[in-house]
């Protein structure tokens, strides 16, 4: 980065003391075996003075539990493997790579982006990353590591600082999962839970998928538009020109690229063609069993659907373009791919041993639970109330990034109360949503935030924790202010959240 291109204003300052005191911190890798020792430690004081928590859901009593004791080592012991390889987002990650990282090493994604968004004019291109990085959270978390290294090379390639759009990718991605134009799975799932919550207060109340889809359609929008002024005014500004190499593949230069590609499109649409009428068909097993499709096996699997359309689209072209002439060439290709995560591997062993530990001592549930119960003493009425809660929630990020999970805690005690003061519990699940939104991009304890470091780290090797969250910083402070006006102006009128529903009861 350079120095001399960073703002002088106080934000500016305080930003570079944010990369400079978090890149002083220890390797990825010893810092979470650390913060890991620490849950330890702590879990170890706590369950000495007998703390404990009541489950909000369930009503049961929940022990501080010792890591550091016989039960706690025979857990740490037996467990370590089952963290590591259970750990989800490792799958995940692996998975995506190896149909993206086909696409890539062939040469298939370089020679999509030279013929499509790079002609595109300057400012469109960072609004077409910003939305699409938005729009990726129909994929759900899969977005989180397929769009950022897309926009880096978009920016690359047009002469820009690729970490901008690499930043700009997973900024977006990471507020997609409260705005969007479409109906997604998380709609789904976080719905489930604010009906269970709701029903405490109303048996009969329930939270349906599209109940939040008028604000998020606003969001998406909205979003688009600060996304790519925070990238231009802030963020490239700040990381100044560009003075290092990006491994390039260059196909512009093989005759057949162009074959090679229209052969990758249709079969792209081939692939699309074919999954559309497996949905479609008479009972078809892509659908739940009511024949909907939220939630359905076909998001709950959108994952490996994902990957075969890679898959086939980069097989397609490499065996037009000559680069894969027989089957070994496409493991081959593969086994690049996963190479080039072997850091962020190494590093999933550590953090997946800190959540677990975290999760298992019930360290997470006891400040999850405390923080609110503070919250509602406090005694905030109207807005405040609002957004008082929603920067408790943005504080929680910190400690559980599980989106479900942390709703699943937080649900229980904050829609009843809330109901009990007129608010909508579509509202309240509202104002959770955009909290964790802007703030999961941030949070230590995000384990995709490692593989966008690595990501990072291709352009720009001295790049670490402290040198992201400095330029992650700006998108969650920014996108929560604005998220927080937009939902005061739903409150202020209120306006429909979603069909028939509005911020009141």
């Amino acid at each position: 980065m350079n120095a001399q291109t960073k703002k002088k204003s106080v934000f500016g300052k305080l930003l570079n003391g944010i990369e400079i005191l978090g890149n002083r911190l220890p390797d990825p890798f010893i810092l979470f075996a650390v913060l890991a020792v620490v849950v330890i430690v702590l879990s170890f004081i706590l369950s000495s003075f007998g703390i404990s928590v009541v489950h909000p859901g369930s009503g049961e009593v929940v022990p501080i539990k010792n890591l550091a004791s016989g039960e706690g080592l025979e857990y740490i012991l037996t467990s370590m493997l089952s963290n590591f390889t259970g750990f989800a987002p490792l799958g995940l990650v692996l998975a995506m790579m190896l149909g993206v990282g086909l696409a890539e090493k062939v040469g298939l994604l370089d020679y999509a982006i030279r013929k499509t968004i790079l002609k595109a004019p300057r400012a469109f291109v960072t609004y077409a990353v910003v939305f699409v990085g938005i729009m990726g959270n129909l994929a759900s978390d899969a977005a989180m590591i397929l769009i950022p290294p897309l926009a880096a090379m978009v920016f690359y390639k047009m002469g820009r600082n690729p970490i901008a759009g690499l930043v700009a990718g997973f900024a977006s991605a990471g507020a997609g999962f409260t705005a969007n134009l479409l109906i997604v799975g998380t709609d789904a799932l976080l719905a489930g839970i604010s009906t269970e919550a709701a029903k405490i207060m109303d048996d009969a109340f329930a939270v349906t998928p599209v109940d939040n889809w008028y604000f998020n359609i606003i969001s998406v929008f909205v979003l688009t538009v600060v996304g790519a002024l925070i990238t231009e005014k802030i963020i490239e500004p700040r990381l100044g020109k560009y003075q290092g190499e990006a491994v390039v593949v260059d196909v512009e230069e093989n005759p057949r690229a162009g074959k090679a590609f229209r052969n990758a499109v249709i079969a792209g649409l081939v692939y699309i063609a074919i999954l559309i009428v497996a949905i479609n068909v008479p009972n078809s097993a892509l659908r739940s069993e009511d024949g909907g499709l939220i939630p359905s096996p076909f998001l709950s699997g959108i994952v490996p659907i994902i990957l075969f359309w890679f898959l086939t689209i980069g097989v397609t072209y490499g065996i037009t373009l000559g680069k894969i002439k027989t089957s070994k060439d496409v493991s081959k290709y593969m086994a690049e791919s996963i190479k080039d995560l072997s850091g962020y591997i190494v590093l999933i062993f550590a953090i997946s041993q800190f959540i677990a530990y975290f999760n298992w001592s019930n360290i997470g549930i006891w400040i999850a639970v405390n923080g609110a119960e503070f919250l509602t003493e406090i005694n905030f009425t109207g807005m405040w109330l609002i957004i008082g809660y929603i920067l408790l929630t943005a504080i929680l990020e910190f400690f559980i990034t599980s989106g479900s999970a942390k709703w699943a805690l937080e649900a229980p005690i904050f829609v009843p109360m809330f109901m009990k003061l007129g608010y909508h519990p579509a509202f309240t699940q509202l104002g959770y949503r955009v909290a964790d939104s802007s703030f999961n991009i941030m949070t230590p304890l995000n384990p995709y935030l490692v593989v966008i470091l690595s990501f990072m780290q291709k352009y720009d090797k001295k790049a670490g924790i402290g040198t992201l969250m400095s330029l992650m910083i700006p998108y969650s402070l920014i996108f929560l202010g604005v998220w927080i006006i937009l939902i005061a102006i739903f409150y202020t009128f209120n306006l429909p959240i979603g069909p028939g529903v509005t911020p009141f009861l």
